[in-house]
């Protein structure tokens, strides 16, 4: 297991996915943002967040239960885009890569969680 979070490539694509977030709602309507605005980039934030409080943690269980609040976080943001694009606040052409680095982001924090529920091998085994 990496001794950094920052090593993580899901942090890391998490990371590149807020960035994202935020470039496309900078041109969401003034009156969403305390709204929308605000949901859709906590939400992406809490996603990249919990990956590294988890991976700082003191037990494999501590951080599976991180990475399940990042899932959670993740699906309300997917959410959160949809309603953006059903409400006409972004269109298809902004947001197409979103959909695609989120079901990213959770195969790679789905594989984290497999890594951490498997038992652990002795490195010094004959």
């Amino acid at each position: 297991m990496s001794n950094s979070y920052r090593d993580l490539i899901a942090w890391q694509k998490a990371r590149a996915l807020v960035r994202e977030v935020y470039a496309v709602t900078k041109h969401l309507p003034e009156d969403e943002r305390y709204g929308l605005v605000s949901q859709l980039r906590r939400a992406g934030v809490s996603v990249v967040a919990n990956i590294a409080e988890g991976q700082g943690r003191n037990t494999a269980g501590e951080f599976q239960q991180f990475l399940g609040h990042a899932k959670g976080s993740l699906t309300e943001l997917e959410t959160e885009l949809i309603v953006a694009q059903d409400l006409g606040y972004l269109r298809p052409e902004e947001a197409k890569d979103l959909p695609a680095k989120c079901d990213e982001v959770s195969r790679l924090i789905n594989g984290l969680l497999r890594s951490l529920s498997q038992p652990r091998r002795s490195a010094s085994r004959n």
